[in-house]
């Protein structure tokens, strides 16, 4: 494996959380942060202390999420035997696509079920714990994890890589779509309108109110992107509709 190419993986996955947690912290806990305080989830601004912590187990979870590209894509080894594939012609611009669709909701299969696995009593206080300690999350506890539970979240590398063909663009996008929607869980604050979590769409959407409750209570609200699955499996809290109403105010859609 070249380690300059390691390097430069590590460096850009860098570059992209400080881009868009800190272009998030910038807009809403600095620039705007009395204009946007009626969209604040929990009145309560995070310490110090609380960013400190998040950065610094971001950063080894940088390091961690490295790890995965460089072990299968380059080393010439293992490399030919995923699915990772150079030219679109091979399978088409209709399944180019769709396959990142596919990836997504792979994923936010893969983020449900290893995330409740993790709230198992036995595994919590060991791997998930760290993550929990941010109450009242920032921006910056979007890559906050224990490295065990970094190791588990890249495991969704994995298995897309082998389990359906994808090209170097469809990795690029699913890395940035992951972080930007991850920040936003951990925003604190809501940008999705008032009635959004009732409306035919909207209710299987993911929205930051709904991970917030996740972070204060502990409990309930497991997804990622969307809530089919805590919907189908009966884990949306039942406080999920009336904090995103009280959160968002009265700009409804229709």
């Amino acid at each position: 494996m070249n380690w300059q190419s390691i390097i430069n993986i590590a460096l850009e996955n860098a570059r992209n959380y400080l881009v868009a947690a800190g272009l998030a912290f910038l807009i809403f806990y600095v620039l705007f942060k009395k204009g946007m305080r009626n969209r604040k989830i929990q009145e309560a601004v995070p310490r110090n202390a609380d960013y400190a912590r998040e950065i610094f187990f971001s950063v080894l979870s940088i390091m961690i999420f490295t790890l995965p590209p460089a072990i299968l894509l380059l080393n010439k080894d293992i490399k030919p035997h995923t699915t990772f594939y150079a030219d679109i012609d091979q399978y088409g611009i209709v399944y180019f696509v769709l396959a990142f669709f596919l990836m997504v909701l792979i994923h936010d299969t893969y983020f449900y079920w290893t995330h409740r696995l993790i709230h198992h009593p036995k595994l919590f206080k060991t791997i998930h714990l760290v993550h929990h300690k941010s109450t009242n999350p920032s921006p910056w506890a979007a890559y906050a994890f224990h490295p065990v539970e970094a190791v588990i979240n890249s495991g969704v590398f994995v298995v897309i890589l082998f389990t359906i063909p994808v090209h170097g663009f469809h990795l690029f996008l699913f890395f940035i779509l992951s972080l930007v929607y991850n920040v936003y869980g951990h925003l604190g604050y809501e940008l999705y309108p008032h009635g959004f979590s009732k409306h035919w769409f909207g209710r299987w959407i993911n929205t930051s109110v709904n991970h917030n409750l996740h972070h204060k209570h502990f409990n309930g609200n497991y997804g990622f992107y969307f809530l089919f699955w805590d919907r189908w499996m009966g884990t949306i809290r039942e406080d999920y509709d009336d904090k995103y109403e009280a959160v968002t105010g009265t700009c409804n859609i229709k």
